[in-house]
């Protein structure tokens, strides 16, 4: 599990709700990896700093996405806070010391998801979304089918927070439409 150096280092960049919502992330990633085979540890130190960068002010988002060379739309122009996914990724490795390029992976897209997301990244972006802390209608099945079905409590994540916009007017990222229809493809695939 995650230790000490990590959890007081989080402790200078997030307030005590972040934290506590960080600690959450932690414990129901592992949860997740151990019933759906990904590796606990690796998700324990994923979802423990995910949202390192989350507490950063929109402007410095994007100066540092800027400085890192991480490509900024349109999109995260008027929503700069969508940056502190793959900002965060690239302080875990700067100022956490972290190289593991899974655990950087799945920090990365935990609030967008991406085309190529591997289990890892699943398991992290559920986490994320159904820890004990969160208490939005519809958590309850998704937290379900987060137990029997990664894919489809991920699907369930992409829906909810995709309608969610669409019922409020607010901009689509196109990473995460991307996201979710190569999902719906992979879950088309056949079987090997």
């Amino acid at each position: 599990m995650a230790g000490g150096f990590y959890l007081q280092k989080l402790r200078g960049m997030l307030d005590a709700k972040r934290l506590n919502h960080s600690l959450g992330v932690r414990d129901v990633a592992v949860y997740l990896a151990r019933l759906h085979g990904a590796e606990p540890d690796r998700a324990a130190l994923a979802g423990l700093l995910h949202d390192c960068a989350r507490n950063l002010p929109g402007g410095e988002l994007l100066a540092l996405a800027r400085s890192y060379g991480i490509p900024v739309s349109g999109v995260e122009q008027v929503l700069p806070v969508l940056l502190h996914a793959p900002v965060g990724a690239r302080l875990v490795r700067e100022q956490f010391g972290v190289e593991d390029e899974a655990v950087l992976g799945a920090i990365a897209r935990h609030t967008l998801g991406d085309g190529t997301m591997h289990l890892l990244d699943k398991v992290v972006f559920v986490a994320d979304k159904v820890e004990p802390g969160r208490r939005f209608s519809g958590v309850e099945n998704i937290r379900a089918l987060a137990r029997r079905d990664l894919n489809r409590a991920l699907l369930a994540c992409f829906d909810m927070a995709i309608g969610l916009a669409l019922r409020d007017g607010r901009l689509l990222h196109p990473q995460m439409i991307d996201a979710r229809n190569r999902l719906l493809l992979e879950m088309a695939a056949p079987k090997k």
